[in-house]
């Protein structure tokens, strides 16, 4: 990168094209339940080009996920409590992990957890056969937002911008 490209002027429009704050209060979102049970989600930016999405994602004590595919990768920081994939490995509090594209597993959450977690293209759950039984991307992450009227502040990029 360039000086000059550092010095550029600087735009009034955030990339989501808000108007307003550029930070997200997120504490006055709720929890809005997400596509299994014992999960809830705040999300905060889809992405059109990647099918890919970024939330906040709660998960219940006991939680066993289905076993599911990353279409591609995915990064997640342990905000509270944790989960594993295998009990000798487990994340906690503080703790990232990065999920590569083609990842197929079925995370774990006996204590329960928060995490910060970002996709880099959809999730798909998969059925006993290894056939996909759905697909979660950034068009039914935002129906869902939009659906229980907690959409307003996500952040959206879409193809030419």
């Amino acid at each position: 990168m360039t000086a000059a490209i550092l010095n550029a002027p600087a735009t009034n429009t955030p990339l989501s094209q808000r108007t307003g704050k550029d930070f997200i209060k997120l504490g006055a979102i709720p929890w809005t339940p997400w596509v299994m049970e014992g999960t809830h989600f705040k999300l905060l930016a889809v992405n059109e080009l990647s099918g890919g999405f970024s939330m906040l994602l709660k998960v219940e004590a006991g939680v066993q996920a289905p076993v599911h595919a990353h279409l591609g990768s995915a990064e997640a920081y342990l905000v509270e409590g944790g989960f594993y994939y295998e009990p000798d490995d487990p994340g906690c509090a503080g703790d990232y992990t990065y999920e590569r594209g083609g990842s197929v597993h079925q995370p774990v959450s006996h204590e329960g957890c928060v995490m910060f977690a970002v996709t880099h293209g959809p999730l798909a759950g998969c059925n006993p056969d290894g056939s996909v039984s759905a697909v979660v991307d950034c068009r039914l992450m935002l129906k869902l937002a939009e659906d229980s009227g907690t959409a307003d502040h996500v952040v959206r990029i879409v193809s030419g911008h």
